[in-house]
């Protein structure tokens, strides 16, 4: 039981790669207690109270699970003290129970003292487990701050990405934001940016998988959506739209679908073939009408749906299993309409202040009876 869970814990925490074993403590932890969480958020009416309550299981689940690990290597050196029998406090044999306490506070390093060890093994084995404890809460708190600077990491591209594609993300909202501003370099560099946080993304949710349960700020936010939207994005320049150079789509593209497949494999999430397309053909049609009030258009608009079909089909089956999984919702391709953004909201107002801002798809006024 020891050697498994430090192996467990060293796989987990010290060794930032794919584990690929199908038999971890980790990934049955997971599985066991998100199924049942899910189905709990899955009967809340309100998607506010929904998101609020997933918001808490990637945190908690994290503490539970050092505090499983914890719990299974006291419990796993207690029975070794109970195997060597008649070696703690030097009156006879001991309890269980006794064995229990004087494992726990040797793992937390307390030190009490009330019940020591007298035979030379039994002493051996107290000097292990406390360097033991020593060594496993140093490695934990150690694993916090990396785990949350990943987590920051990725949380600050998409709060960037609020004013450039609306909220919710929209795809083609963000091309028609940079077609009104004639900024077209502006989204090249965008593009180029999230091709490297495609590839963080993917480096940092492989090595811990625990980071894709923590839920983003803002609840019309979550890194499904995003790098969905930045799939979208890419697909729609890689389709063919005028003035807009493909070679930077098509990098972020490749990157962006990598860290999507990897990712689903980890969570086991097939990819669901059959899903309803997130883009009938009369949709299609209204883009077209948005992408020219902006300047925008396909070079070859006979054959872009056809094309811009064969492009989803690379990666829309795979973010539709893992929207599935983690309940996180799959941006639209249009905008929707009368939302304002997120940095245009506030709860301090009764009604939103009075802004025009170029290009940002919205002219906010204060309310009319």
């Amino acid at each position: 039981m020891i050697f498994v869970i430090l192996w467990e814990a060293f796989e987990s925490i010290v060794l930032p790669r794919r584990v690929t074993r199908k038999f971890r403590l980790t990934r049955l932890f997971y599985r066991g207690s998100w199924f049942p969480w899910a189905a709990i958020a899955r009967r809340k009416r309100s998607d506010k109270a929904r998101e609020a309550y997933l918001s808490f299981y990637g945190p908690l689940s994290l503490l539970f699970l050092f505090a499983v690990w914890a719990l299974a290597l006291v419990i796993g050196f207690s029975m070794i003290h109970w195997m060597i029998g008649q070696s703690l406090d030097g009156s006879g044999a001991t309890s269980f129970g006794t064995d229990v306490y004087v494992s726990g506070t040797t793992f937390f390093t307390l030190g009490l003292g009330d019940v020591v060890p007298h035979s030379t093994a039994a002493r051996a084995l107290t000097v292990i487990e406390g360097g033991t404890g020593f060594g496993f809460l140093a490695l934990v708190i150690g694993y916090l701050p990396v785990l949350y600077q990943a987590f920051s990491r990725r949380e600050v591209n998409i709060s960037l990405l609020d004013s450039r594609a609306g909220s919710p993300f929209s795809a083609v909202e963000l091309l028609r934001r940079h077609g009104e501003g004639e900024n077209i370099p502006a989204l090249i560099e965008l593009l180029k940016d999230w091709e490297h946080w495609s590839a963080d993304l993917m480096e940092s949710h492989l090595s811990y998988p625990v980071l894709s349960y923590f839920r983003s700020q803002h609840d019309n936010q979550s890194w499904v959506g995003a790098l969905t939207a930045m799939l979208d994005a890419c697909a729609l320049v890689m389709t063919g739209v005028e003035g807009i150079p493909i070679w930077q789509a098509r990098l972020t593209f490749a990157m962006a679908r990598h860290a999507v497949v990897d990712l689903s494999q980890i969570f086991g999430t097939a990819p669901e073939l059959s899903a309803v397309s997130r883009l009938p053909e009369h949709e299609f049609d209204r883009m077209n009408e948005i992408l020219n009030s902006a300047g925008l258009s396909f070079i070859d608009r006979g054959a872009a749906y056809d094309r811009l079909a064969r492009m989803r089909g690379l990666y829309e089956p795979y973010v539709s299993s893992l929207a599935r999984f983690l309940l996180m919702p799959l941006p639209h391709w249009l905008p929707t309409k009368k939302t304002l953004d997120n940095w245009q909201k506030s709860a301090w107002e009764r009604s939103p202040l009075v802004a025009a801002v170029p290009g940002a798809g919205h002219v906010v006024g204060p309310s009319e009876d």
